[in-house]
Protein backbone atom coordinates (compact mmCIF):
# COMPACT_ATOMS: atom_id res chain seq x y z
CA UNK A 1 0.00 0.00 0.00
CA UNK A 2 1.61 3.44 -1.27
CA UNK A 3 0.56 6.15 1.64
CA UNK A 4 1.26 9.61 1.85
CA UNK A 5 1.66 11.44 5.46
CA UNK A 6 1.50 15.04 5.57
CA UNK A 7 2.40 16.15 8.92
CA UNK A 8 3.98 19.53 9.96
CA UNK A 9 5.49 17.85 13.41
CA UNK A 10 8.73 16.03 11.95
CA UNK A 11 9.04 13.82 15.03
CA UNK A 12 5.60 12.35 14.47
CA UNK A 13 5.92 12.64 10.64
CA UNK A 14 9.25 10.30 11.25
CA UNK A 15 7.82 8.02 14.14
CA UNK A 16 4.40 7.51 11.52
CA UNK A 17 6.88 6.87 8.64
CA UNK A 18 9.18 4.57 9.72
CA UNK A 19 5.97 2.69 12.06
CA UNK A 20 4.20 2.18 8.56
CA UNK A 21 7.88 0.95 6.68
CA UNK A 22 8.28 -1.48 9.73
CA UNK A 23 4.71 -3.17 8.59
CA UNK A 24 5.31 -3.07 4.73
CA UNK A 25 3.63 0.02 3.03
CA UNK A 26 5.77 2.29 1.11
CA UNK A 27 5.62 6.28 2.29
CA UNK A 28 5.97 9.24 0.90
CA UNK A 29 6.16 12.38 3.39
CA UNK A 30 4.71 15.59 3.07
CA UNK A 31 5.04 18.84 5.67
CA UNK A 32 2.98 21.38 4.64
CA UNK A 33 -0.87 21.53 3.04
CA UNK A 34 0.63 22.12 -0.22
CA UNK A 35 3.05 19.93 -1.08
CA UNK A 36 0.77 17.69 0.44
CA UNK A 37 -1.98 18.43 -1.97
CA UNK A 38 0.86 18.18 -4.84
CA UNK A 39 2.22 15.00 -3.51
CA UNK A 40 -1.31 13.42 -3.27
CA UNK A 41 -2.01 14.85 -6.79
CA UNK A 42 1.11 13.32 -8.80
CA UNK A 43 2.04 10.13 -7.31
CA UNK A 44 0.27 6.96 -6.91
CA UNK A 45 -1.17 7.42 -3.84
CA UNK A 46 -3.46 4.88 -2.45
CA UNK A 47 -4.39 6.19 0.98
CA UNK A 48 -3.54 9.95 2.81
CA UNK A 49 -3.04 10.59 5.89
CA UNK A 50 -3.49 14.06 6.54
CA UNK A 51 -2.78 16.35 9.79
CA UNK A 52 -5.79 19.04 10.53
CA UNK A 53 -3.18 22.20 11.24
CA UNK A 54 -0.71 22.37 8.47
CA UNK A 55 1.27 25.46 7.56
CA UNK A 56 0.32 27.10 3.76
CA UNK A 57 -2.49 24.98 3.24
CA UNK A 58 -4.70 23.48 6.50
CA UNK A 59 -5.49 19.64 6.13
CA UNK A 60 -9.37 20.39 5.81
CA UNK A 61 -8.65 22.74 2.76
CA UNK A 62 -6.37 20.09 1.66
CA UNK A 63 -8.89 17.73 1.65
CA UNK A 64 -11.49 19.90 -0.36
CA UNK A 65 -8.88 20.35 -2.89
CA UNK A 66 -8.29 16.63 -3.37
CA UNK A 67 -11.88 16.05 -3.34
CA UNK A 68 -12.04 18.84 -6.00
CA UNK A 69 -9.79 17.12 -8.49
CA UNK A 70 -11.98 13.71 -8.55
CA UNK A 71 -9.24 11.93 -6.62
CA UNK A 72 -11.09 9.34 -4.48
CA UNK A 73 -8.31 7.80 -2.18
CA UNK A 74 -9.44 6.98 1.37
CA UNK A 75 -8.21 9.84 3.43
CA UNK A 76 -7.19 9.66 7.69
CA UNK A 77 -7.56 12.61 9.45
CA UNK A 78 -5.47 13.56 12.42
CA UNK A 79 -6.22 16.41 14.87
CA UNK A 80 -5.84 17.71 18.19
CA UNK A 81 -9.08 18.91 17.97
CA UNK A 82 -11.91 16.25 18.95
CA UNK A 83 -15.26 17.77 19.97
CA UNK A 84 -17.83 16.35 17.38
CA UNK A 85 -18.46 19.65 15.82
CA UNK A 86 -14.38 19.37 14.56
CA UNK A 87 -14.99 15.78 14.13
CA UNK A 88 -18.16 16.26 11.80
CA UNK A 89 -16.11 19.40 9.94
CA UNK A 90 -13.35 16.93 9.00
CA UNK A 91 -15.97 14.38 7.36
CA UNK A 92 -17.92 16.77 5.46
CA UNK A 93 -14.75 18.20 3.78
CA UNK A 94 -14.29 14.99 2.15
CA UNK A 95 -12.37 12.98 5.25
CA UNK A 96 -12.89 9.34 5.38
CA UNK A 97 -12.26 8.45 9.10
CA UNK A 98 -11.14 11.09 12.08
CA UNK A 99 -8.27 9.97 14.64
CA UNK A 100 -7.74 12.30 17.67
CA UNK A 101 -4.80 12.98 18.83
CA UNK A 102 -2.65 11.31 20.83
CA UNK A 103 -3.53 8.20 19.98
CA UNK A 104 -1.65 4.49 19.85
CA UNK A 105 0.01 3.66 17.01
CA UNK A 106 -1.78 0.42 16.69
CA UNK A 107 -5.09 2.40 16.43
CA UNK A 108 -3.81 4.00 13.67
CA UNK A 109 -2.68 0.89 11.60
CA UNK A 110 -6.44 -0.54 12.33
CA UNK A 111 -8.34 2.44 10.98
CA UNK A 112 -5.72 2.29 8.00
CA UNK A 113 -6.07 -1.26 7.27
CA UNK A 114 -10.36 -0.53 7.76
CA UNK A 115 -10.23 2.02 5.22
CA UNK A 116 -8.30 -0.15 2.90
CA UNK A 117 -10.59 -3.01 3.43
CA UNK A 118 -13.72 -0.45 2.45
CA UNK A 119 -11.91 0.77 -0.33
CA UNK A 120 -11.93 -3.12 -1.53
CA UNK A 121 -15.47 -3.40 -0.84
CA UNK A 122 -14.28 -6.12 1.63
CA UNK A 123 -17.44 -6.95 4.38
CA UNK A 124 -16.47 -7.46 8.17
CA UNK A 125 -13.46 -10.00 8.84
CA UNK A 126 -15.07 -12.83 11.05
CA UNK A 127 -12.49 -15.67 10.85
CA UNK A 128 -8.39 -15.34 10.83
CA UNK A 129 -6.73 -18.09 8.74
CA UNK A 130 -2.89 -18.52 8.48
CA UNK A 131 -2.12 -21.83 6.74
CA UNK A 132 -3.76 -24.94 9.21
CA UNK A 133 -4.13 -21.86 12.21
CA UNK A 134 -7.85 -20.70 12.24
CA UNK A 135 -9.12 -17.98 14.75
CA UNK A 136 -12.77 -17.72 14.56
CA UNK A 137 -13.55 -13.68 15.85
CA UNK A 138 -17.06 -14.52 16.79
CA UNK A 139 -17.14 -18.18 18.44
CA UNK A 140 -13.48 -17.32 19.95
CA UNK A 141 -12.21 -20.51 19.26
CA UNK A 142 -9.09 -21.20 17.92
CA UNK A 143 -7.93 -24.49 15.50
CA UNK A 144 -5.05 -25.60 13.86
CA UNK A 145 -4.83 -28.46 11.75
CA UNK A 146 -8.95 -29.32 12.92
CA UNK A 147 -7.26 -29.19 16.47
CA UNK A 148 -8.57 -27.14 19.09
CA UNK A 149 -6.37 -25.04 21.06
CA UNK A 150 -7.70 -23.39 24.38
CA UNK A 151 -6.19 -20.05 24.97
CA UNK A 152 -6.44 -17.38 27.97
CA UNK A 153 -8.39 -14.23 26.60
CA UNK A 154 -4.41 -12.14 26.41
CA UNK A 155 -2.98 -15.21 24.66
CA UNK A 156 -5.62 -14.63 22.16
CA UNK A 157 -5.45 -11.26 21.63
CA UNK A 158 -1.56 -11.62 20.95
CA UNK A 159 -2.80 -14.50 18.52
CA UNK A 160 -5.41 -12.29 16.99
CA UNK A 161 -2.78 -9.12 16.49
CA UNK A 162 -0.08 -11.77 14.77
CA UNK A 163 -2.49 -13.15 12.77
CA UNK A 164 -4.55 -9.54 11.35
CA UNK A 165 -0.39 -8.80 10.82
CA UNK A 166 0.65 -12.18 9.56
CA UNK A 167 3.33 -12.09 7.10
CA UNK A 168 4.81 -8.55 8.39
CA UNK A 169 7.46 -7.67 11.48
CA UNK A 170 4.88 -6.61 14.54
CA UNK A 171 7.53 -4.23 16.92
CA UNK A 172 7.41 -4.68 20.37
CA UNK A 173 5.57 -1.00 20.41
CA UNK A 174 2.89 -2.60 18.42
CA UNK A 175 2.23 -5.05 20.47
CA UNK A 176 2.44 -2.81 24.19
CA UNK A 177 -0.15 -1.02 22.02
CA UNK A 178 -2.51 -3.09 20.93
CA UNK A 179 -2.38 -6.02 22.89
CA UNK A 180 -1.84 -4.24 26.01
CA UNK A 181 -2.77 -0.61 25.73
CA UNK A 182 0.59 0.54 27.32
CA UNK A 183 1.63 3.77 25.58
CA UNK A 184 5.27 3.57 26.69
CA UNK A 185 7.68 0.74 26.95
CA UNK A 186 7.33 -0.61 30.75
CA UNK A 187 10.65 -2.33 30.91
CA UNK A 188 8.71 -5.67 31.48
CA UNK A 189 9.10 -9.16 30.06
CA UNK A 190 5.47 -9.54 29.35
CA UNK A 191 5.86 -9.64 26.06
CA UNK A 192 8.86 -12.59 25.77
CA UNK A 193 6.36 -14.41 28.86
CA UNK A 194 3.21 -14.78 26.49
CA UNK A 195 4.55 -15.27 22.68
CA UNK A 196 6.41 -17.85 24.46
CA UNK A 197 3.15 -19.52 26.22
CA UNK A 198 1.55 -19.12 22.84
CA UNK A 199 4.09 -20.95 21.03
CA UNK A 200 3.99 -23.57 23.49
CA UNK A 201 0.35 -24.30 22.13
CA UNK A 202 0.47 -23.16 18.76
CA UNK A 203 3.63 -24.14 17.56
CA UNK A 204 5.06 -27.03 19.90
CA UNK A 205 2.52 -29.61 19.57
CA UNK A 206 2.64 -29.49 15.40
CA UNK A 207 5.17 -29.92 12.85
CA UNK A 208 6.10 -26.65 11.87
CA UNK A 209 6.61 -23.48 13.67
CA UNK A 210 4.52 -20.13 12.70
CA UNK A 211 5.31 -17.55 15.43
CA UNK A 212 9.24 -16.67 14.23
CA UNK A 213 11.33 -13.97 16.18
CA UNK A 214 12.54 -11.15 14.24
CA UNK A 215 16.46 -10.42 15.22
CA UNK A 216 16.36 -6.71 16.69
CA UNK A 217 12.81 -6.15 15.30
CA UNK A 218 9.95 -8.18 16.87
CA UNK A 219 7.57 -11.02 16.21
CA UNK A 220 6.23 -12.34 12.24
CA UNK A 221 3.38 -14.99 12.07
CA UNK A 222 4.05 -16.91 8.85
CA UNK A 223 4.61 -20.18 7.38
CA UNK A 224 7.85 -21.89 7.94
CA UNK A 225 10.24 -21.60 5.41
CA UNK A 226 12.71 -24.40 4.75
Amino acid sequence: MHILIVEDDQVARDALAKGLRDVGHSVDVAADGVEGLQLASSLPVELAIVDRMLPRLDGLALVQSLRATGRKIPVLILSALGEVDDRVKGLKAGGDDYLTKPFAFAELLARVEALIRRGKGEGPVTKLVVEDLELDLLSRQVKRAGQKIDLQPREFRLLEFLMRHAGQVVTRTMLLEGVWDYHFDPQTNVIDVHVSRLRQKVDKPFPSGLIHTVRNAGYMLRADQA
